[in-house]
């Protein structure tokens, strides 16, 4: 080889490290403009905006329901509906077919007790009181009681987000617990545009947010439980309406969340049907 052909490769060589090195440095320019923003689970809600959204509702199916029941929990699990019932002396656990509303099992408790919100964790069955500060936890397919806990609140509504139970004792705070222990692990305060929300009662975790009931409205909330944010808003109003509820008494209360089939249900209390809905989003400006 001449001292040329030498000084040729050599070149032809720091190009093709100059070529590969500018390609690597545009590619990743590339794919950092490319990468895709994550979605929030609120449908159309732009995180980055931090808006929240509004959404009525489209009625999917509707299935009889109690109409002597004092709804306080609901939650659907494993193809049956679990309802918790209030008032002291009626305070009841229900499994119930949701196709036709009847009653497969219960449980009934002392009359002392106002039932309060349920959930379903880990074949458990947990289950609020309202002011005796005594929870219970059965066996989800016998309903055999297998312990009693305590809480120094008030207790209104429970879910799970799988890890930690989620509580609601009708102020503006939802409590997480250790479900193994069920002592308080943390809380946050909710609040909606920097103003606190009172009177969250029953809860369902759906998709990654607390879904509650807002005691004597018409209203659901959509919670992020990590910053106490409403990201959105579910009014049902008109629902409230056909199944002849109000503001009072036959207050709405009541979301279930089919995760397998992605279906939610939500009813009141002394309501004559349990409706399945779909969210309509409402537009961010009136229409003209």
């Amino acid at each position: 080889m001449t001292g040329n052909e030498g000084r040729k490769i050599l070149c032809i060589l720091f190009l093709l490290i100059v070529f590969l090195l500018l390609s690597s440095d545009s590619m990743g320019k590339d794919a950092h403009v490319k990468s895709p923003t994550l979605k929030s689970n609120v449908p159309g809600h732009n995180p980055e905006a931090g808006e929240i959204l509004h959404y009525t509702f489209q009625i999917v199916n509707s299935y009889p329901h109690d109409s002597s029941a004092f709804t306080q929990g609901l939650v659907f699990s494993n193809g049956f509906l679990y309802e918790g019932t209030g008032i002291r002396g009626q305070s009841e656990l229900r499994k119930t077919d949701l196709e036709t509303g009847k009653v497969l099992q219960r449980h009934t408790l002392p009359d002392s007790l106002f039932g309060e919100g349920i959930t379903v964790i880990n074949s458990r069955l947990v289950q609020l009181t309202w002011r005796a500060g005594a929870g219970f936890v059965y066996d989800v397919n016998s309903f055999k009681l297998l312990h009693q806990f305590h809480y120094r609140t008030e207790g209104w509504g429970i879910t799970h987000d799988g890890t930690r139970l989620v509580m609601s004792d009708g102020s503006s705070t939802l409590y997480f617990l250790d479900p193994r222990t069920y002592e308080v692990t943390a809380r946050v305060g909710v609040q909606e545009s920097g103003s606190p929300v009172n009177r969250l009662n029953e809860l369902e975790y759906v998709n990654g947010l607390v879904y509650a009931n807002i005691w004597l409205t018409d209203t659901i909330a959509i919670i992020d439980p990590e910053t106490g944010k409403v990201r959105g808003k579910v009014h049902l109003e008109k629902l409230s309406q056909i199944a002849g509820g109000d503001r009072a008494v036959k207050t709405l209360n009541g979301i279930a969340y089919d995760h397998k089939n992605n279906r939610l249900f939500v009813t009141g209390k002394l309501w004559h049907s349990i409706y399945e809905i779909k969210l309509i989003p409402r537009p961010l400006t009136p229409d003209p």
